[in-house]
């Protein structure tokens, strides 16, 4: 179980150790569209939250989870281009 905990931990940091917001927020965002289409799939249409809400929720997750990512290789290069 600690093995566990230590790995979700370090999924939330970035590659210096620190909590990545993005990643959080990223995740939280996936969690929560995953949660509200499988509501969303036994309810009525009537109570169904809006498209442009799920899209905006979408573009949010996917949006932070991809700038988490494109850090990882920026970071790397301008550490390549610092040391000669």
């Amino acid at each position: 179980m600690k093995k566990l905990i230590n790995w979700i931990s370090t999924v939330f940091k970035d590659e210096k150790g620190n909590p990545s917001s993005k990643r959080i927020v990223g995740v939280m965002c996936a969690i929560v569209l995953c949660v509200t289409m499988y509501h969303n799939s036994f309810s009525t249409t009537d109570v169904a939250p809006s498209d442009n809400l799920v899209n905006a929720v979408a573009l949010l997750a996917f949006g932070c989870l991809g700038l988490s990512s494109v850090d990882k290789f920026t970071n790397r290069k301008a550490a390549d281009n610092t040391n000669p």
